[in-house]
């Protein structure tokens, strides 16, 4: 008698071919829309999803200043961060990070939902963000998506 053998497909690196999403940021919330995002860099809404091979898609981020956040974090949030040098700390609101650096709020609250280690930074490299409506992409013919 035959038995049937149960098989777990597992991606192996190079295997899967990368697409490439465009997604609006206009109006969106900002943690809302990091954790998609990262949903997506780390390729969790494919089904061939394998932990330790990314299997992620690109996203490019448009229109990144118009992010929006809930509350009282437009003045109360502070990114901090500390140089590893003698009074090397350094913190900013949300508001003056926009102002001099609107990607940002969306490229650190994505990278920190990302996995730590060599695979992170791997992941973390297929997102390219931008603060207006224009990006350098249009070779890749990156596909809207609707978040």
């Amino acid at each position: 008698m035959a038995t049937k053998t149960m098989k777990t497909t597992l991606a192996k690196p190079g295997e899967q071919v990368a697409a490439w999403h465009v997604v609006d940021a206009t109006d969106k919330t900002l943690g809302r829309l990091a954790t998609k995002i990262a949903r997506i860099l780390m390729g969790k809404h494919k089904p061939i999803y394998t932990p330790h091979v990314d299997v992620g898609d690109f996203v490019i981020v448009i229109n990144a200043e118009k992010v929006r956040v809930t509350g009282k974090k437009r003045t109360e949030k502070i990114y901090e961060w500390y140089t590893g040098y003698h009074a090397g700390r350094h913190w900013y609101t949300f508001d003056k990070v926009m102002q001099t650096h609107p990607t940002w709020p969306i490229e650190w609250a994505v990278r920190r939902m990302l996995p730590k280690g060599k695979l992170g930074r791997a992941m973390f490299s297929k997102l390219k963000a931008y603060a207006g409506a224009e990006h350098p992409h249009q070779a890749q013919m990156p596909e809207p998506l609707e978040l």
